[in-house]
Order: C-alpha cells, then structure tokens, then sequence
C-alpha cells in the first residue's frame, strides 16, 4: 500500500524526569530506574540517568530499553550517595538513532556542569545550529538538544545564576520544549509558552525533596505525589531552599498542549492538566459512538491505546463489550518501527484475534488513528480470519493528514494515507465494511476536566507556532551519489 524506506520511519516523543530530595535518604539510582520504567512508552530507542554525588555529575546512557541499558550490574556500578538525579527515554523525532544522541546530555564549562534532558522539537533549530557552526561550535549529535545545550552554556557564561541562562535560553529557542536540567545544586523544569509537551510536579514523602516528570505515572512509581503541572512558560526550580517559581514566560502564547498525548502518546494512568487519559479515551468513544452509530454485536478495541475508547462508545451504544485480540506485550509499538518490513513483521507476532468474541458478529474495532494504513489494514484481516462477520472501523481521532513539527517526527505527508484520500477511499484500503473518524470539534473536547487550548496541527494544518522552512538537512550526512554538492576528500 505504501512503500516507506527506513529513514520514512515515524517516531513519536520522549519522556524526562528528575528527583531532587534534600535528605539524601532516597535511593536515586532506583527511584530514576523506577520512573524511567513507568516512562517507556514515549521511547524506545535509547535511555540514560545522570546523577549528582556531592555536586559532581556523572552519567551512564546507551542505545536500548530502561531493562537492556541498566542490567543489574551496571545498576550495581552506579555511584550511591547522589541527593539529585535525571532521566531520560528517548525516541528520534529529530536526530539520528546514535548514542551521541541520547540524553541526559551532559555540558562541562568553566562554571560547572549540568545535565540535561529535552521533550519536544524546537522549529527554529537547525537555524539556531546554523548560527552556532558558523561561530565555531562543533556538534557530536544531530539532535535539537544539543542545539539547546550550547545556547544554555553560552548564557550561563554571563548569567548570575543557571535560572537566568534558562530564561535567556527560552528567549531564543522556539517550538516545543519540556525540560529537566540539572546543575550542581539545583533541579529545574521549564516548559515551552506553549506548553506543547506534558511536565508535571511531585512531592516526596514527608516534604524530602521535588520530582518533575512528563507524566504523573512517574511520579508514582517513585511514590510521589503529584501536585501541579508546570504551567506554559514556567521555570520551577528545587534546591535546598525549597521549589519556587519563575513566570516570566508565562502567558506570552496561547497554551496548546498536543491533543495527541490524549489519544496516544500518554499511558491511561497519567493525569494531563486535570484529566486522566483513562478519561478522555473514555469521551472520545462516548463521541464516536454519537458520530458515528452502527448496528453490531460487539465493540472490541485494538490493544492497547484503542480499549478505552472501545469502552466508550460501547457504554454510550448500548452495544457489548469484548476482548478481541491478544497482545503479545514482547513487541514494540508498531507505530514507530524503524521500516516498513519491520512494522509488518511487527503486526504479524504482536496480535491474535480472539476467535469465540468476532466469530460470526459484527465487530465494532475501535483504534486511536491511521497513519499509513498497514497496520490497520492486518487488523481488520486479522478479524476477518477469525470469522468476523462485519467489521466496523471507528477511530478516535480525525484523519491524520499533515506533518507535526512539534515532538512527532512525520517529515513527509505522502507517508499519511489520509493525505490525497477520502474517508470511503481509506476504508477500502483497510477492508473495513465502514470507517468513521472522531470529528476536530469533538477531539477539543476530549480533556473534560481540562482548562487547556490544544495543538491540533496534524489533523488541521492549523499549527500555534510557525513551522520551520523545508529543509534537505545536513548535505554531508548524505552519500556523495545522493548530494549536490562538491565535497573535498
């Protein structure tokens, strides 16, 4: 159906997290691996922590999952004693997949270091990396957070303290940006103006220090508890003096928090300004089933991310709800597989249909999104093999029709499939008998108990920041045969 190279691959975010405890009574190296766990869904593909001991940082980072990258005898190997910690899982939405690339990214100036950890896309970055070659800095990645990294040294060098060179920093870079930075005596959080990506704030036990998180499931595993989101603009920062705050960002921009985080990106558990994930799944089938009623015999949901909403709309329709399918759990998310042979193998070994609950029924399938239409279209073959009679797709999400500039790496729309095609014209792509998408006024609604704007720039084209130019990136990571320009050897 669609024919994607390796490179086309379609990634989504990263998770950060860091720990700050005054008392030095908690055990940092488990607390970040404990957190780092609850965090991998927003990344597969590489992890690290940083640890400050008595104000010296150190870190430990590799390509892998939380559980390949910290066995059992590096954890051992870990320096103990540490009173504030980062932690970071990562998936490429921009830079490749190198180890230079994964984070906590460690920055060593004459005025200390710092550690630090990125959620987001700046659009304004390869501008901004521009600039800094051109003035001589020398970059070891190709990721936006080492653009960061060099702006934030460079304004550390003349501020009077790291939450000045923070805010300077945050006068420079545009685009999404959910930060943990750790310096020798303090943890900071900063989130973009915006407020794109989720960042959020724990106490520990009995007042002994702060955690910050992408998402309140982190500060759980970690038993903390969860007081706040950082607000759009924010800098908080945790030292021995306590948390304060620093909101002279805040209210520059509309605060946009992408509604994806909704609908995929965020495990069930997590509360995202003021409302669980489990919630807002929950409405956005309550809506599909108002939008788009059937007559079936069961509503199943494709694990894991469409169950909630399956659960939704068979409340809201009257209609039974059923397990259809077995997850093999062993397997990644199809949706950011490196190639397009790797997804589909992907699909074949992650999921079985469920015999005894589609045989001879019309199925309801409910689903988050499409976004080439391969693995949708081995769902529904799936139920079809298993005997289903009908097979009605219904996704809780509109179509995903355009590029995300802001934390999901979608470089090109002709990967979309809703791009050039109809609604009736996918559906017969996927084999489905019908399909209907969640409507754009509907998926605003989603976060009930929610007081947030949100980014709706995939489905729309309608995006809060500027998106950045067309770039053909960096020519000399190119091979000579596929570059224009004249290299000397």
């Amino acid at each position: 159906m669609f024919e994607l190279s390796p490179a086309d691959a379609l990634h989504e975010e990263c998770g950060v997290f860091g720990i700050y405890d005054k008392t030095g009574e908690t055990d940092m190296v488990s607390a970040v691996y404990s957190a780092l766990y609850a965090l991998q869904h927003r990344g597969q593909e590489s992890c690290g922590i940083a640890l400050n001991v008595d104000g010296v940082l150190m870190n430990h980072k590799d390509l892998g999952l939380v559980s390949e990258v910290f066995t059992k005898r590096v954890l051992e190997d870990l320096p103990k004693g540490a009173k504030m910690a980062t932690g970071h899982v990562r998936y490429a939405t921009s830079g490749r997949r190198t180890r230079s690339n994964a984070q906590p990214m460690l920055l060593h100036h004459c005025k200390g270091t710092m550690a630090v950890c990125h959620n987001g896309n700046l659009v304004n970055a390869a501008q901004l990396r521009r600039d800094l070659e051109l003035k001589g800095s020398i970059f070891h990645g190709t990721s936006d957070t080492e653009v960061i990294g060099y702006i934030l040294t460079q304004k550390r060098l003349t501020a009077k303290n790291i939450e000045t060179a923070v805010s300077e920093t945050m006068d420079i870079i545009k685009g999404a940006y959910s930060l943990v930075i750790m310096s020798h005596t303090k943890l900071i959080a900063a989130r973009d103006p915006n407020g794109f990506r989720p960042l959020c704030i724990g106490e520990l036990p009995n007042g002994a220090g702060w955690a910050f998180a992408s998402e309140s499931c982190a500060l759980d595993a970690v038993g903390a508890r969860f007081v706040r989101d950082v607000r759009p603009g924010e800098i908080v920062v945790a030292d021995r003096n306590g948390l304060r705050s620093i909101g002279t960002h805040c209210g520059k921009a509309p605060h946009t928090i992408c509604v994806f985080e909704y609908i995929y990106f965020a495990r069930p558990d997590s509360c995202i300004e003021g409302t669980y994930v489990h919630e807002a799944r929950l409405q956005a089938g309550r809506f599909l089933a108002q939008e788009h009623p059937v007559e079936a015999d069961v509503v199943i949901g494709a694990p894991d991310s469409g169950l909630d909403a399956a659960l939704g709309y068979a409340q809201e329709s009257g209609i039974p709800y059923g397990i259809g399918f077995i997850k093999n759990k062993y397997v990644g998310r199809t949706f950011i597989q490196g190639s397009q042979a790797q997804r589909e193998s992907s699909v074949r070994i992650k999921l079985n249909a469920i015999p005894s609950t589609v045989a001879g029924k019309r199925v309801v399938l409910v689903d988050d999104s499409i976004v080439r239409g391969t693995t949708s279209a081995r769902t529904i073959k799936l139920l079809r093999e298993a005997g289903a009679k009908e097979v009605h797709y219904r996704i809780s999400a509109p179509p995903f029709a355009h590029p995300c500039y802001f934390g999901t790496d979608i470089p090109d729309e002709k990967q979309l499939i809703a791009t050039g095609h109809t609604v009736e014209e996918i559906n017969r792509l996927v084999g489905s008998d019908t399909l209907g998408y969640l409507s754009v006024e509907h998926v605003r609604q989603l976060a009930i108990h929610s007081h947030c704007g949100f980014c709706t720039g995939c489905f729309t084209g309608d995006y809060p920041v500027a998106p950045p130019p067309k770039s053909e990136g960096n020519v000399y990571d190119r091979p000579l045969s596929q570059s224009n320009t004249n290299k000397v050897l």
